[in-house]
């Protein structure tokens, strides 16, 4: 079954044309200069007052994408690419051509716990945006900030913690089109979700939030999981998967102490069907009773944050978090009747598991002197955890690991006036792992008299091998990949440079204007390369250069109800191999990206659209020639467009509000990519699935607000 849009909008236009209720002007014509932000800063405080550029993803640009997760939001953002998989379920963030390894992903000023990193690698997928206030985004290296592994960026994913009303709840569901396909149960997209907050009283403020997630899985050209024949197309080409996310918060404020307790469980299910049936001829009853064998992941979460932050009756201002995460892989096998819908031959076990103990603290205003200002804080982190020794043919133990981290940083704060401010900062890495570690960093801001804002970043940021580099282990009959308990940890330095003016043009027109430049240098990069050639193995070693320069200019504009954006971004990426034969050219890339936004008060409607091109990349890759001797080849992953719209429309004094939409109207599946595949798993692969066509959604929120 498929969304018939020409329906859903003359409905939508029926309702319009029903509906009475005040004018609403939406949140993007509030002017921006007074958004607040946290992310790098010692207090939090406006935008134009931080000493970091940092952009901000409002929480109504996430409703009118109907973003449920953070890879439905990121995927329209400049010198950000999502990185989807269709064989796990997984999407991965890229920024100026690093990986996800190189991006620190936080929540709350904490790193989030994953199934292979802690903080990155992380599955945007899943991280549920219900209950979040604004996504912040800071480019470049954070290291003394935000420590090991934060490279290329940071993204910080601030919560809500109060509410303007005694008692808000809002129950919504959303439904989804996968490409042309859907039905109410086994296709599509169903997502159900229900929040509830109340202000307890002036001091105190909970809320809980539930959310469903079903994602049926693409079919494509694949029959699903009761298909009974041995001819390649049983299964699913984008696997279906199942998440529940449950969380809870609770927090207290006065004048000067400000705390909070925070609550996650996140659970999902993948399920992955064998294209390979087994027959199963029964010759003295001449029937069939065919057989396959599939595979059931779940990956389970648990978080607890607890923050305490205020300010001493001497007037320092304290900020201290404590955490305990846990990651849990499940796996169950078995051997499954297709026409009788049965199991057998269940194993289930546990195979992989991360304990997370994390503390950071940060100290900061001990003078009184408003020209300068210092920090002073440390960042705790003990992981704890193991990979099974089923994985693959090894029989002995569990491969059970401990790395801790122990950092201590301080920076300090120079500013004389209200336009110069000079930010100096050092972080010192202990490990019981590796050799003590150091990050420097050094930011400025000026704003000149003809309000052109400008701030300019260099610091270093080294990336500490992560659990799967270090202890992973993954042999059978096909495959031989390892980790390396002898890496070292990576050192990278970036430079950022942003240029930013907002030209008032008349009184109901507003551009902003924005010209960026950054470079990023890491040395001693970790590879998966090949260790032995008969068998072929592989191992992770320290082995190669990696530099890149981007360059970007962005405007966003107002005019009366109008805004919009429209961005381009230009980057070129070098990687030297430590082999015989190497390559320092510099392979470029181009993104740009555009949105739209008109709000229409009397209708109570916002309609918006959001455009992204992503230019042909190129990468080199380690192959062998003939002769077994290592060589550089080029890979190419050709462009392709990305392109969103929706219609968001307000009902009975904001109480009901419809979003009807569509995503991927170019209709993008897969693009030809030789940067992919080939060596660990499989053969040179062609294409690379990006997306499952054009899809539509639609979701109904409706807002229970009393005092």
């Amino acid at each position: 079954m498929r969304f018939q849009l020409t329906k859903l909008f003359i409905f939508f236009y029926i309702l319009t044309g029903f509906s009475q209720e005040q004018q609403i002007v939406d949140s993007t014509y509030v002017n921006d200069l007074q958004e607040v932000v946290v992310t790098g800063q010692y207090n939090p405080q406006a935008v134009k007052k931080s000493v970091y550029e940092v952009t901000v993803i409002k929480r109504s640009d996430i409703n009118r994408q109907a973003g449920n997760n953070l890879a439905d939001v990121l995927n329209q953002t400049l010198n950000i690419s999502i990185l989807p998989n269709a064989s796990t379920g997984k999407s991965n963030v890229k920024m100026f051509g690093l990986d996800g390894q190189y991006v620190k992903i936080l929540v709350d000023n904490i790193p989030l716990v994953n199934d292979v990193g802690f903080g990155n690698n992380t599955d945007l997928t899943q991280i549920n945006l219900d209950d979040i206030e604004q996504i912040e985004i800071v480019e470049g290296a954070m290291g003394v900030q935000y420590g090991s592994d934060a490279v290329a960026g940071v993204i910080n994913i601030i919560t809500k913690k109060s509410s303007q009303d005694t008692w808000q709840i809002t129950p919504y569901l959303q439904e989804e089109t996968i490409g042309n396909e859907y039905s109410w149960f086994d296709k599509g997209r169903h997502i159900q979700s229900l929040s509830i907050a109340n202000n307890i009283s002036d001091k105190w403020f909970a809320n809980a939030v539930f959310t469903r997630n079903d994602f049926a899985g693409l079919w494509g050209d694949k029959e699903g999981a009761d298909y009974q024949y041995d001819d390649g197309k049983r299964g699913y080409e984008w696997l279906p998967k199942v998440q529940y996310n449950a969380k809870g918060l609770l927090s207290y404020k006065t004048e000067k102490l400000r705390l909070f307790y925070k609550f996650e469980y996140f659970n999902e299910t993948v399920s992955r069907y064998d294209s390979i049936v087994r027959e199963n001829y029964n010759a003295s009853t001449q029937t069939y009773n065919p057989i396959s064998s599939d595979e059931i992941f779940t990956s389970e979460r648990f978080l607890h944050h607890f923050n305490v932050n205020g300010n001493f009756d001497s007037g320092i201002f304290y900020d201290v978090s404590l955490s305990y995460q846990q990651q849990k892989k499940n796996a169950e096998t078995y051997n499954y009747r297709i026409v009788e819908d049965e199991k057998f031959d269940v194993e289930k076990f546990e195979y992989e598991s991360r304990k997370v103990y994390y503390s950071k603290g940060t100290f900061s205003n001990f003078l009184k002197e408003s020209a300068f200002d210092f920090q002073t804080g440390y960042e705790f982190n003990v992981i704890d955890g193991y990979a099974s020794s089923i994985s693959g043919d090894y029989d002995g133990e569990n491969i059970e690991r401990k790395i801790g981290s122990y950092d201590f940083f301080t920076s300090a704060e120079y500013i004389p006036n209200s336009r110069f401010s000079l930010r100096p900062g050092a972080r010192v890495f202990f490990s019981n792992k590796f050799d003590t570690q150091v990050a420097l960093e050094l930011s400025s801001k000026y704003l000149f008299k003809n309000d052109i804002e400008l701030r300019a970043v260099v610091g270093t940021a080294p990336r500490m091998p992560n659990f799967s580099e270090l202890y992973s282990y993954f042999v059978d009959a096909n495959h031989d990949v390892q980790g390396n308990e002898d890496l070292e940890p990576e050192n990278g330095v970036s430079a950022f440079v942003h240029a930013k003016k907002t030209f008032h043009l008349n009184d109901e027109l507003i551009l902003r204007s924005k010209l960026s430049a950054g470079y990023i240098d890491i040395d001693d990069r970790i590879e998966l390369v090949i260790v032995n050639d008969s068998p072929l193995a592989y191992q992770y070693n320290n082995i190669d250069k990696y530099k890149t320069w981007n360059i970007s200019f962005s405007n966003g504009f107002m005019y009366q109800q109008l805004s919009g954006n429209i961005g381009i971004s230009y980057s070129g990426v070098s990687k030297v191999l430590a082999i015989q034969n190497y390559n320092d050219d510099y392979l470029n890339a181009l993104q740009v990206n555009a949105s739209l936004s008109y709000n229409i008060p009397r209708w109570s409607t916002t309609f918006s659209t959001y455009f992204k091109h992503n230019g042909p990349e190129y990468q080199f890759l380690q192959d062998e020639n003939e002769d077994g001797e290592s060589i550089l080849i080029r890979g190419k992953q050709e462009a392709y467009s990305w392109w969103d719209a929706s219609v968001r429309k307000s009902f009975y004094n904001k109480k009901l509000q419809l979003t009807l939409g569509a995503r991927n109207l170019l209709d993008v599946t897969s693009v030809n990519n030789t940067t992919v595949g080939g060596g660990v798993h499989a053969g040179p692969s062609s294409s690379v699935l990006l997306g499952y066509g054009r899809s539509y959604f639609i979701k109904l929120l409706y807002n229970l607000n009393f005092n």
